[in-house]
């Protein structure tokens, strides 16, 4: 039998359950009914339920009628009060701890149907970015998606067979299925991170998990519920929020049986989206909290169920665009890595077909694409591949030369921007450049100061509202408030706020008092840390350096970029000299060998070096990458698994070596399928493609 202590906090539990689901009104209408005591007994004196709130209400009942007693009292105010949908919902919890000896009850099966049919319906459709709403089913395309890359310490460089990389499969049910399957000592992980670079498709294979789940399609008999979390918008929600809060902002009603649900955490699971976001300036460090039902900042929330200081027996499904992410790592417990390698040949020519419809369009702008072997390649990513489609598709409507279409990440997204903007109603051209400077300032403080939703009133101070940029490039979103719905705005993708920060640099005018504090050099100068923050907005500020996209600025957007620009990430180039060299001592693969693991925050100096060199591809400028090198007399490249891109941007930067430079590969391998006769080390690819 339970003790008295515990039949009194089983009655508190209760009576709390109940109270939470009253809006004040009904509240304070309780409280009134409170006042005529039951029969035979004496009621609680008024002083004492004036002003009183859930909390307090409880406390006061169980201390003056007693645990049994008081769920009776309180069953009784709530039909009085006109709340019988509570009152009957009390009652039941009551019989049903009564049946189970006072553990926790698990939802019931209706509950657990109704809220997989809410998902259902809630996830149906996706947002594109041109804001078409689209069957899930029929937009998403399936993805490689590989086990973490093996470490590339045992392999030799120069093998003449390259290892065999571990199998990527495409992302099917089965593939689904298996991310939370047990390992080869019959351990299932409890935390599974999908990493990969922005725009791969993350987010939709996130999304695609959710509602396969609520289909029936996945961990069928092991999970009960499953719940979407995106990182970014709860960092940046106002106030305080419990982990039950946010559980029952996803449930069909506010009456949904949260306490039930967290009772059987091993039943759960939760889908936290962009975690990366995080642990930018330390958002991850605060004390994580340990209850579900405590209020609290966003980011202890997200650190705590991160970390298993909450709910350590439930599940998590973590997406995050850093590989491996440091920070991120040291806060999880015993996680299974995977990586969204994006899309097969097979499925991009799937994306082309069901993007197009029309079989004929779809065909030859395929055709022209994979004749372009280096588009063709950038396609890999699914939102590259969206953006490709959007400006062939504009090309084919207007019987452009398809010609037009360009190489680089850069070049793809600025033409992209450019057709749009062509295809918006006409206007006054320098009216519309203002704007796009407005534009670019607001992506530009929204990069720097981490923050993807902006309130009205920024756009207000921009002079953004209802203009031609804010139509194209913004969503709004309505969030529930307290008193009325608030109202946000976010880029209709990451990666565009990005480009448009990166391209703000270009648009400033000097001197002009409205530009945000800090030029190119302040953004290039950033610490390591940020450094991964802003590894996109990087990329596309070279790209947009190049002569020929300045000059597409210019005739485009009526713009005169300073030259200026250029020289300052010409001369941050040519001064990381000194952190690419190879340490001293380390004169080949034996002094590294015998050299410890470097510790997870020291990766991404390890990958600076690449990660320069994807800056000058984007370029695509031989003269200004040559005169870049001429600062980094040698490349050191340590434990990399080249992709075919990763490939493609080495081999276009050895080309354009000056004389003399030299090139360092330590313990690196080629991590990309290989078609069976095509099997080469890495040394011989290398070779191959620098002819």
């Amino acid at each position: 039998c339970p003790s008295p202590g515990q039949r009194a906090a089983a009655a508190r539990e209760l009576l709390l359950a109940a109270f939470e689901d009253l809006s004040q009104e009904q509240l304070k209408r309780f409280r009134h009914k409170l006042r005529n005591a039951p029969e035979g007994s004496r009621g609680i004196p008024w002083g004492r339920l004036e002003g009183a709130d859930a909390i307090d209400l409880v406390e006061r009942l169980v201390e003056f009628y007693g645990p049994e007693p008081a769920l009776e009292v309180a069953h009784k105010a709530l039909k009085r009060s006109d709340v019988r949908d509570v009152a009957a919902r009390l009652k039941e919890q009551r019989l049903q701890r009564e049946r189970s000896g006072g553990r926790p009850v698990p939802p019931a099966p209706e509950y657990k149907k109704k809220y997989r049919q809410h998902v259902l319906q809630l996830h149906a459709k996706v947002k594109e970015r041109n804001a078409r709403s689209v069957k899930i089913t029929k937009r998403f395309t399936k993805l490689l998606i590989a086990p973490e890359s093996p470490d590339p310490e045992d392999e030799t460089l120069g093998l003449a067979e390259e290892p065999e990389p571990r199998r990527a499969r495409r992302s099917d049910t089965d593939t689904f299925n298996r991310l939370f399957s047990r390992d080869e000592e019959g351990g299932r992980p409890l935390t599974v991170v999908l990493q990969g670079p922005a725009g791969i498709g993350k987010t939709m294979a996130a999304k695609k998990i959710l509602y396969d789940w609520a289909a029936g399609k996945l961990y069928h008999g092991q999970v009960d519920f499953a719940f979407f979390l995106p990182c970014r918008e709860l960092l940046e929600r106002q106030g305080d929020s419990s982990l039950a809060d946010l559980i029952l902002d996803q449930c069909p009603d506010r009456g949904a049986p949260v306490r039930q649900i967290l009772a059987h955490p091993e039943r759960l699971l939760f889908i936290l989206d962009g975690a990366d976001e995080l642990f930018a300036q330390g958002s991850a460090e605060a004390a994580p909290c340990a209850d579900p039902f405590e209020a609290t900042s966003g980011a202890q929330v997200l650190g705590a169920l991160l970390s298993k200081a909450l709910l350590p027996e439930a599940r998590l499904l973590v997406t995050t665009r850093a590989a491996p992410p440091g920070g991120l790592h040291r806060h999880l417990r015993s996680p299974q890595c995977a990586e969204v390698r994006g899309f097969s040949a097979k499925d991009k020519k799937k994306f082309f077909y069901k993007f197009f419809r029309d079989e004929r369009r779809a065909e030859r702008a395929y055709r022209f694409v994979k004749e372009n072997e280096t588009l063709f390649a950038l396609c890999f990513v699914p939102f590259v591949c969206w953006i490709v489609c959007s400006v062939l598709r504009q090309q084919l409507k207007s019987s452009q030369d398809l010609s037009r279409t360009s190489k680089t990440t850069t070049s793809v997204y600025l033409l992209f921007i450019v057709s749009l903007l062509g295809s918006a109603p006409p206007a006054n051209g320098a009216y519309v450049q203002g704007e796009l400077r407005k534009l670019c300032r607001l992506a530009r403080e929204g990069v720097l100061g981490r923050r993807a939703q902006f309130a009205e009133k920024d756009l207000e101070r921009l002079e953004l509202s209802d203009s031609v940029v804010q139509t194209l490039f913004l969503n709004k979103k309505e969030m529930v408030g307290v008193l009325e719905a608030e109202v946000t705005y976010q880029f209709v993708d990451q990666s565009f706020q990005e480009f448009f920060a990166a391209l703000s640099y270009l648009l400033e005018e000097e001197g002009a008092p409205e530009a945000p504090a800090g030029g190119v050099g302040a953004l290039l100068r950033r610490d390591a840390e940020l450094r991964g923050h802003l590894t996109l907005t990087t990329r596309f500020l070279f790209g947009l350096l190049s002569t020929e996209r300045m000059r597409d600025i210019e005739r485009h957007f009526g713009c005169l970029v300073s030259e200026r620009v250029k020289q300052d990430a010409l001369l941050w180039v040519q001064g990381q000299g000194r952190s690419t060299a190879a340490p001293e001592g380390t004169e080949g693969t034996e002094g590294l060998e015998a050299s410890e693991e470097p510790e997870e925050e020291e990766y991404e100096e390890l990958n600076h070096p690449l990660e320069l060199l994807y800056c000058l591809y984007e370029t695509q400028e031989d003269a200004f990458v040559r005169q870049a090198l001429r600062g980094l007399p040698e490349l050191a490249l340590e434990r990399v698994c080249f992709s075919r891109m990763d490939l493609a941007v080495l081999s276009y930067c050895v080309q354009c070596c000056p004389e003399g430079q030299a090139l360092r590969l330590l313990r690196c391998q080629l991590s990309m399928l290989q078609e069976k006769k095509k099997k080469r080390s890495l040394v011989k690819r290398l070779q191959g493609s620098l002819g």
